[in-house]
């Protein structure tokens, strides 16, 4: 009994140290996943900025805000926020901001199908999982730490 239990102690100690080295790039590719989902949205609302304006004065319906705004500021998120989660650059705020983007999309949208709400609750979920636990250590904010830290001591 003890040589089982002993067993099973090792291969748990085995699947937990693999799955603790997956863990950057799991982090990494939840960050490439969703940059792109929301960046190619930004993209295509930059293409055309007319039919962006109508789809929301006439489609999205985002509570509060003139559709103006609303237009400047959402395609302003998608194309920014992607860009600073993919390189790691204060990674909680874009994950942060991209929820924030991904809540008011999904319910700006009157009639929403399920299948893309089961799309933007997969993005919700991934951006939760980046806002908790942070992008990992394959960032620009894992290299460049150190070296701001030594320049806001004066070395």
């Amino acid at each position: 009994m003890k040589a089982l239990l002993k067993l099973v102690l090792q291969l748990h100690a085995w699947l937990v140290s693999g799955l603790q080295w997956l863990q950057p790039l799991a982090a990494l590719a939840a960050r490439l996943y969703v940059a792109r989902v929301f960046f190619l949205s930004g993209l295509t609302k930059l293409r055309d900025w007319d039919i962006t304006l109508a789809l929301f004065q006439d489609e999205y319906h985002v509570p509060l805000l003139p559709p103006e705004v609303a237009a400047v500021m959402g395609t302003t998120g998608e194309t920014v926020l992607p860009v600073l989660l993919v390189l790691g650059l204060a990674g909680r705020i874009p994950a942060l901001g991209l929820s924030v983007v991904n809540v008011v999309a999904a319910l700006s949208l009157s009639d929403i199908a399920p299948a893309a709400l089961q799309g933007h609750v997969f993005w919700g979920a991934l951006l939760a999982g980046l806002a908790v636990y942070g992008s990992g250590p394959l960032t620009l904010d894992r290299w460049l730490g150190p070296w701001l830290a030594r320049r806001a001591d004066g070395v």
